[in-house]
């Protein structure tokens, strides 16, 4: 398995299998607390590449406990079937993610926030170059720190000034913000994965990675 890894929770908010299972994961973000007692949300994440279970399977079990946790998107995805799967608890549902460019950041699958609408055009603009070449715009478009005009900030309940700060693709705030950057390609055969970290860890982590996925 190759994952990032919360050393508070346990959890993991992105990472991949070399069976070709992926898990990705975002907060969903609201004004309402934490329910009290609320588990890891990147356990979700963890738990669906140690387990068996199919993609709908493991949404469904999702969504059986969903209320529990504070509210979360989870993209759960096998390579080998083909399959990939967005859930969340505060939709709540969960549904198969066609073919083609999608983004995700912290409301349901495909809201046009305007940094998602910014990184799904990079994504398509880095589709047409060669694979190699693909690498760096997807980089420098997720360390863009561009913030949203006001008219365009979505509403979700937190104050303005901080809704402006997180709109922006990299976020800089004194006690909060964008700890790393992470570009997966896959094809039917093997992995790429370029991960830039920032801040006090980007002199010491991060890297390339590349395997076969069996």
């Amino acid at each position: 398995m190759l994952s990032g890894r919360d050393l508070v929770g346990g959890g993991i908010w992105f990472g991949i299998t070399r069976q070709g299972r992926f898990a990705a994961l975002t907060n969903v973000r609201e004004p309402r607390p934490t329910p009290p007692g609320a588990p890891s949300r990147g356990a979700l994440a963890l738990d669906f590449l140690l387990t068996d279970a199919t993609a709908p399977a493991f949404a469904d079990a999702v969504l059986a406990r969903g209320a529990r946790y504070a509210g979360f998107n989870l993209l759960l995805g096998d390579l080998r079937a083909g399959a990939l799967v967005w859930v969340s608890n505060r939709a709540p549902r969960w549904c198969v993610v066609e073919p083609g460019v999608h983004a995700l950041s912290n409301a349901a699958l495909d809201t046009p926030w305007p940094k998602a609408v910014r990184l799904g055009q990079a994504l398509r603009e880095a589709s047409a170059l060669a694979p190699a070449q693909q690498f760096a715009p997807l980089h420098r478009a997720l360390a863009d720190p561009r913030r949203a005009p006001p008219a365009e900030l979505p509403a979700t309940g937190v104050a303005p000034e901080l809704e402006a700060a997180l709109s922006a693709a990299f976020i800089r705030l004194p006690d909060y913000g964008t700890r790393s950057s992470t570009v997966l390609r896959a094809d039917a055969r093997s992995v790429w994965l370029h991960e830039r970290p920032h801040g006090a860890a980007a002199a010491s982590s991060g890297g390339h990675y590349t395997f076969d996925w069996a």
